[in-house]
């Protein structure tokens, strides 16, 4: 495999095309009609980029792999009440660009395609990981990911505000990453013309920081994301001084396996002691920071178990790390009992 590519098999390819696409589609509707009048059940924000891009999405694997599961965040049942039919006007308008002679009901139908459970050949995907940084214009992503028989095997990020996979950057071209299993970590510009073999492709690597109080902790902006109170308690164990790198979203992800920083963690809300991530939120980062050197895990060190079905039942939280401190971490985990 070269240095400068990672296209090599039908998978890779299909993640690329894939996540370009959406990448591009909510670009689109950010810039021309950010919807936030439809709420989640948690009341989190959601936009006509989630559906449409979900959609976008079921309609092209239904036509590339349509034997394959598919496991995606949203579903339509919100878009066909009442309240919802505007907005599923919206996102049929915006798709019939993308797919002409698109209707409703076949939206809603794509869209549906990623509702069921996990199966032994099936993609995952977040259409837009980081609505509050959509919204705000900061760091989003488009999070793809295929598994078989509960290991990831294929991820690819679509991070429009992110340059060079590590330094955020508003209204740049954006960046795309793409890893698998056991062939490593690329990016390249989200806005790159050529496709293929023929696109510059750049190979990431983890930072070789291994001093535990130069570790750069990527923090999230939304701080109902996680345990500031544990994470400020670790930091002190731990006696880290670097600044931290302010990011919302698998974007994190990217910048940790580009060197731009050397810990994401994930530790449990005091509000929500039993919550388990959901499969999208974690597939396609895990295998980003993975290929590209780094090392994931949860709270305990246990390796993540995408065969539970939609959650990550099995564990507990998220330690994303350069490998080179992990030990480190979870001693500090360890001792301020997290």
């Amino acid at each position: 495999m070269s240095d400068t590519s990672p296209i090599d098999c039908s998978k890779v390819r299909f993640a690329i095309a894939a996540v370009t696409e959406a990448s591009q589609l909510v670009r689109r509707v950010q810039r021309e009609m950010v919807v936030r009048t439809l709420a989640k059940d948690d009341k989190s924000p959601v936009t006509v980029a989630d559906f449409a891009a979900q959609a976008l999405i079921g309609k092209r694997l239904e036509e590339t792999f349509p034997e394959m599961g598919f496991v995606g965040e949203e579903n339509s049942e919100a878009l066909q009440s009442a309240e919802g039919r505007k907005t599923l006007k919206q996102i049929t308008e915006i798709l019939q660009s993308y797919l002409p002679g698109a209707t409703e009901d076949e939206v809603c139908q794509w869209i549906d395609r990623g509702a069921g459970e996990p199966t032994d050949n099936f993609w995952t995907l977040d259409p837009v990981d980081g609505t509050k940084g959509f919204l705000r214009g900061d760091q989003y992503a488009v999070a793809l990911a295929y598994l078989r028989k509960g290991e990831v095997r294929v991820g690819a990020l679509g991070c429009p505000e992110l340059a060079a996979g590590v330094r955020p950057e508003k209204g740049t071209a954006g960046s795309l990453l793409v890893a698998r299993r056991t062939n490593g970590t690329f990016v390249r510009s989200l806005d790159d013309s050529l496709s293929g073999e023929q696109a510059l492709w750049q190979r990431l690597r983890v930072s070789e920081c291994a001093e535990i109080t130069d570790a750069r902790l990527m923090r999230s902006v939304e701080k109902s994301h996680t345990n500031t109170g544990g994470l400020g308690q670790l930091v002190a164990r731990l006696g880290i001084t670097a600044n931290p790198v302010p990011m919302d979203s698998q974007a994190k992800y990217a910048v940790l396996a580009a060197g731009g920083g050397e810990v994401n963690l994930r530790l449990l809300s005091t509000t929500q002691p039993d919550y388990r991530e959901k499969i999208w939120d974690q597939a396609a980062g895990s295998i980003i920071v993975e290929e590209a050197g780094g090392r994931i895990s949860d709270l305990n060190g246990k390796p993540l178990d995408f065969s539970q079905g939609r959650t990550l039942a099995n564990n507990r939280g998220i330690l994303a790390t350069n490998g080179h401190l992990h030990g480190d971490l979870l001693d500090g985990l360890k001792k301020i009992g997290a």
